[in-house]
């Protein structure tokens, strides 16, 4: 079984918008692939999400990098 390695974000203060949503980059989970993000939308809304991995922006991957 393999090791749960959560990676914290938020001090890197990473962020993209997409479709007048903004989400920034909280804490990435490496078992599962998926980044914890806060959603704001175009209302100013804030809710917290899990968004997967393979659906962000390429300059952001690599950035992050999984191993």
């Amino acid at each position: 079984m393999a090791k749960k390695k959560v990676i914290d974000l938020h001090a890197q203060k990473l962020s993209f918008t997409q479709k007048d949503q903004t989400y920034t980059l909280i804490s990435f989970n490496t078992s599962s692939m998926t980044l914890r993000c806060i959603l704001e939308d175009a209302q100013k809304q804030k809710k917290e999400i899990d968004f997967p991995f393979a659906h962000l922006p390429k300059e952001l991957k690599k950035m992050i990098k999984p191993l």
